[in-house]
């Protein structure tokens, strides 16, 4: 079916298992042992780790894992979802405040953010009601046409988005008396929608409606004879998936102060791909641990080129050769890696069977 043809397509890796409610969990002491971790970092990280690294982590693994739930779940490749952040990141910027008065409106924060919020995943559900009746590359080739299309219209518009310039200066704003761009109060921020889009993932993947997603993704046809409407299933999927992305999207403008047509351009929009499938499809976990090795690849990759004597603008090729090689011996990512690792080493030994050869 849908996933099938994505595997063949090559974008989903053929020997990846497909996530289910059962396999959504992590390990539960793994889980509670990053719990803690997370939470006491501010008590000895930098600014730069909170907000340069594990701030943009959150971010870029949002957006991944609304890709995941897609691809995952309901066997769908979507590269709209960098986009739908980029369009919420617009609409906070134009319903919002930034350094271009004159096509800012100025309306309260928590009024831009909400209508934003609205408008993106209005955007990306009618982007997977274009999608969800094709299947693998064609699928593909839908959502990037509406990405390129949306790059080049905000590119070329001036007296909406402000054209090549976009905005700047979008500030975050200070609730309670908190001012959340600060390093600890915005890597909280991050954290904890982080953990929220986690576990809403967890969730519904659990629930009827992911239970009959995942049915659809297995074997559309058979979904369609038990009665189940497969296209409102995908739909609603990028519905859900579209508001993971939009949230995620105002937290990408407040991080960086500004948005630009290269936000949520072809490379942008690729790279979530590449986080999602580096990181590994079969689990919602998955997304963060990939947008965490591309963080500290764009981040180190130029001083490690220049320390070995290479041109450090070529700092993509170290980046693009270090998912290359994840991907390579593991086609399930990282999670793969990890997986084969455990059974190998950690795993306990099965008993011999009663009457076998000992």
């Amino acid at each position: 079916m849908a996933v099938e043809a994505s595997r063949t397509s090559g974008i989903l890796p053929a020997s990846a298992p497909a996530p289910t409610a059962a396999s959504s969990l992590p390990r539960y002491p793994a889980l509670w042992l990053l719990a803690l971790f997370l939470l006491i970092l501010p008590a000895f990280g930098s600014d730069f780790v909170l907000i340069q690294l594990f701030g943009w982590t959150f971010i870029l693994g949002m957006i991944a894992l609304s890709l995941m739930f897609l691809g995952g779940y309901g066997g769908m490749v979507s590269l709209v979802q960098m986009t739908v952040a980029g369009c919420a990141g617009y609409m906070v910027a134009i319903f919002g405040t930034s350094a271009v008065a004159e096509i800012s409106l100025g309306w309260p924060w928590w009024l831009a953010v909400v209508v934003a919020i609205v408008i993106a995943t209005l955007f990306g559900t009618l982007s997977g009601a274009l999608s969800v009746r094709t299947e693998g590359i064609y699928t593909i080739m839908i959502t990037l046409a509406i990405a390129s299309a949306f790059f080049y219209f905000t590119l070329q518009n001036y007296s909406i988005f402000n054209g090549f310039s976009g905005f700047n200066a979008v500030r975050v704003p200070q609730v309670f008396g908190i001012d959340w761009r600060a390093a600890v109060p915005f890597y909280y921020l991050t954290l904890f929608w982080a953990v929220i889009a986690y576990l809403a993932v967890v969730y519904v993947s659990r629930s009827p409606f992911g239970l009959a997603l995942q049915g659809t993704r297995d074997n559309a046809r058979r979904m369609e004879a038990l009665g189940f409407n497969v296209t409102a299933h995908r739909i609603a999927a990028y519905a859900f998936a579209s508001v993971i992305a939009a949230v995620a999207g105002v937290l990408l403008v407040w991080h960086g102060g500004q948005i630009s047509p290269g936000t949520a351009g072809v490379g942008p929009v690729v790279d979530i791909l590449i986080i999602a499938v580096a990181g590994g499809m079969s689990r919602p976990i998955g997304p963060f641990i990939g947008a965490l090795i591309y963080v500290l690849l764009r981040t180190f990759a130029l001083d490690v080129m220049e320390a070995v004597g290479l041109d450090g603008k070529r700092f993509q090729l170290l980046v693009g050769v270090g998912f290359l090689l994840i991907v390579l011996f593991s086609p399930d990512g990282v999670l793969g890696l990890w997986q084969r690792w455990h059974r190998r080493f950690l795993a306990p030994a099965a008993p011999p069977a009663r009457g076998g050869v000992r």
